[in-house]
């Protein structure tokens, strides 16, 4: 038999059904974003280590210029070396019909039987290679998706000068490639993997019987750094550019960054927004079982326990729990679901096996329970405390005083309808600051959430507009004499060239070191200028070297003092050199030199090993037909494509992340600003319908209410900009920089939207309210004051 009490709580939650819907979609918002964010992180971790796992992905990998097959076996015997795995992988370019971009791609042999051992590959498409001995290639997933390719299509590649017809029999998988963008050779448009038969590639680069790459895994109890000095003694003598542990693998690298990213939202966005809406639940609920203060002495008098009061209001609280937390389960696990997959439209898993583990959830709900319940528990005890009598009685007006504006003389400025709005908030300023705090918290998680877009376009604008100041970067299959350079100008289109020398090296300072580049550049570059962090040209030293800031920090080294450069190329050795500036650089830690004084220290003589072209575009096409010709060309990069590539994918994952957000926070907006309203219309219906009977047009009744929360509103925007700006650098601070670092950088055109978004809110919530206060019964509120 459903008792009185229960009656009742139907009644209440009937006639305050807005209230309980717009608080149960904060309370579905907090949930969403917390079952979302931290479901996406370790659904991205797990099905990492899944892959990785079942893959056999490797632990430590070598490149090398060559080496005998025989040297294998050396490797084995490494101390802590399980496994070990020799192939052969070339860079070459590509061409595919009807495609004029650039495209380079990777050749990687596969094994003389079967297939690699470690690193697995995966089918997804087709057929295994069943003729190794000829054209038969497979290809990376990714690079045939995004030029439609399917088994059964070619491909045209220039191996050692010699262009062949590939044919793609099977699109393939690999733990290596999950990410398959190489930093200075190409994208997932513009780079693709292929695997092939190892005598067909061996043939191809005169490489029978020998090696130039390598994978190891070790043992479970394997010292990774002592396996990595041992097996570069082992290969020193080969041309070893150093081996190098998952760490400094590009893939498992830029992979792991963006999981450890997605953690920090993950923690960070989703407590603010469950901050907000467990503190929104706690004071609206506090001031909406306050405006019950008679009915709870009724019951009271009528000899209900205090006990079954309480446990009447936990149950209110419990309904609009539950109602948000069914719906903010739903769509957090919806909205983890649709993160998942983007993100594996560029990190490429076998499966995508999206998982909301349980405790997400139940942490999520648990949180807003205890907050509500806090609230409901507060204004119980505080009216259960009376005696029935004096709870029936409606509380004591506040005590009346002047404005603080009026005490100082300028109460004559503002209007007597102002003057009852400023001393209404002056009188309750608790109340003010909840509902001002609030809506600043929704402005400031929409300005944090929607300012990567500024970001974004700086890197493109800047780093990629301002630093790379080139149309294309070619890199030759091997260092040449500097007359090589003489060479580009005999290419189609070419207006300018300035050839550089790249060579990979570790640079040591202390007890810390780290594997990059150093790249040689003519005096005064022009298609590369250095740059510091106030976009000041940093001049190339004919001595010393000019490090990334980012670094020099991870080094612990400054101007005027040396770091020890270990070469892993060209005439091996250690050299200490001086640091002589630095540059600000967001994407990639290198170092450079003025090229003949790195030419210097590598003892080759005037060498380079790529260039930079300034091209007339008119003759784009037969430049890049030509180049694609060219035997010595090992990588071909044009800038435009690449930024275009940039633009569009960072453009529509900042889409849908702005869209996700906009709708939480507006939530939050309107759930503050509605239920303020609500609420206050419900503590003040008296005082306002008395108006009403003294003459007050409806506007003027309206424009009292209204006006608080339109000036509250005000009030939250300089603070929630402030919120907003503090809470984007937590994140940025936070995020793990590891070649890349986002630029912290938030535009007036961010926080003009999150502005709008918030206004819009507010607007919408006070529409909905003066509505009802149009529909106030004078009569009705009146007879209810005694």
């Amino acid at each position: 038999m459903v008792s009185m009490l229960d009656r009742k709580l139907t009644r209440d939650l009937w006639s305050l059904k807005g209230q309980v819907l717009t608080i149960a979609l904060v309370v579905a918002s907090g949930i969403a974003a917390f079952c979302a964010s931290l479901s996406t992180y370790e659904t991205m971790l797990s099905l990492r280590d899944a892959y990785y796992d079942s893959a056999r992905f490797a632990h430590v990998f070598v490149r090398l210029k060559r080496a005998p097959d025989g040297v294998a076996a050396r490797l084995l015997d490494v101390p802590g070396v399980a496994e070990v795995d020799t192939t052969i992988s070339r860079d070459v370019l590509l061409d595919l019909p009807g495609v004029i971009d650039p495209l380079v791609g990777r050749m990687i042999a596969l094994p003389e039987r079967g297939l690699p051992p470690i690193n697995r590959l995966t089918l997804v498409a087709g057929r295994w290679i069943e003729a190794p001995e000829t054209n038969e290639v497979l290809a990376s997933e990714s690079f045939a998706e995004n030029h439609k390719l399917r088994p059964g299509d070619t491909v045209t590649a220039l191996l050692n000068g010699k262009r062949e017809t590939l044919t793609i029999v099977g699109l393939v998988l690999s733990p290596e490639y999950v990410f398959s963008v190489v930093p200075g050779v190409g994208d997932e448009k513009t780079f693709g993997v292929f695997w092939l038969g190892r005598k067909r590639l061996a043939a191809a680069f005169d490489m029978d019987g020998a090696f130039n790459a390598a994978a190891l895994r070790l043992a479970r109890d394997a010292n990774e750094r002592a396996v990595i000095d041992a097996v570069d003694r082992v290969l020193d003598r080969y041309g070893s550019i150093g081996a190098h542990g998952r760490a400094e693998q590009p893939s498992h690298q830029t992979l792991t960054q963006e999981i450890e990213q997605q953690r920090v939202f993950g923690i960070v966005l989703p407590a603010v927004f469950l901050g907000v809406a467990v503190f929104l639940l706690n004071v609206v609920l506090s001031r909406q079982i306050g405006t019950q203060r008679s009915q709870i002495a009724a019951l009271k008098a009528l000899g209900r326990p205090d006990r079954e009061i309480g446990l009447h209001y936990l149950k209110f609280v419990l309904v609009i729990v539950v109602l948000g937390a069914a719906i903010g389960v739903a769509a957090g696990a919806w909205l983890g679901n649709m993160l998942t997959e983007l993100y594996t439209r560029f990190f490429r898993f076998p499966s995508l096996d999206y998982r909301l583990a349980p405790w997400i959830p139940l942490a999520g709900i648990g949180v807003s329970l205890a907050g509500a319940a806090a609230g409901a528990l507060q204004a119980v005890l505080h009216v259960v405390r009376l005696a029935p009598a004096e709870a029936m009685r409606p509380p004591s007006p506040p005590t009346f005083k002047p404005t603080l504006a009026e005490r100082l003389g300028f109460g004559h400025v503002y209007s007597p309808a102002v003057r009852m709005i400023m001393r209404d908030m002056e009188r309750r300023p608790a109340r003010a600051l909840f509902t001002t705090t609030g809506i600043a918290a929704a402005l400031a998680i929409l300005i944090a959430g929607t300012w990567w877009g500024d970001a974004i376009n700086w890197l493109i604008d800047v780093e990629m507009g301002m630093r790379w100041r080139m149309h294309v970067g070619l890199q030759l299959s091997e260092v040449a004499s500097s007359s090589a350079a003489y060479d580009f100008y005999k290419l189609p289109g070419v207006l300018a060239a300035e050839p550089d020398r790249q060579t990979i090296v570790r640079m040591h300072r202390g007890h810390r070191s780290y594997r990059t580049m150093i790249m040689g550049l003519p005096p005064a570059s022009q298609m590369h200028p250095l740059l510091d962090a106030n976009l000041q040209t940093v001049p190339l030293p004919a001595a010393g070297l000019v490090l990334n800031r980012r670094l020099a920090d991870r080094l612990e080294v400054k101007p005027g003092q040396s770091v020890r450069v270990e070469f892993l190329q060209g005439a091996r050795g250690e050299r200490d050199v001086p640091v002589v500036g630095l540059v600000d650089e967001k994407m990639q830690m290198m170092g450079y030199m003025d090229r003949a004084a790195l030419n210097r220290l590598l003892r080759e003589g005037d060498a380079i090993s790529g260039a930079r072209l300034l091209i007339d575009y008119r003759e784009r096409e037969a430049f890049l037909r030509a180049v694609k010709e060219t035997p010595r060309m090992g990588a071909l990069a044009e800038l435009a494509p690449i930024i275009r590539n940039f633009r569009d994918n960072s453009a529509r994952n900042i889409l849908v992340f702005t869209s996700v957000l906009t709708v939480l926070a507006g939530t939050i907006a309107i759930g503050v600003v509605y239920n303020t309203a609500r609420i206050a219309l419900a503590e003040r219906a008296w005082e306002l319908a008395s108006l009403r009977v003294l003459g007050f047009t409806r506007g003027e009744v309206s424009g009292l209410l209204l006006g608080e929360l339109a000036l509250e509103l005000l009030l939250a925007l300089p603070l929630g900009w402030v919120l907003g700006y503090a809470l984007s650098w937590l994140l940025v601070q936070l995020m793990p920089h590891a070649d890349f670092e986002f630029p912290f950088l938030i535009l007036p055109g961010t926080y003009a939207y999150a502005t709008l978004v918030v206004l819009v809110a507010g607007v919408v919530s006070g529409l909905i309210v003066r509505r009802r206060i149009d529909r106030l019964d004078l009569v009705a509120v009146l007879k209810t004051r005694e």
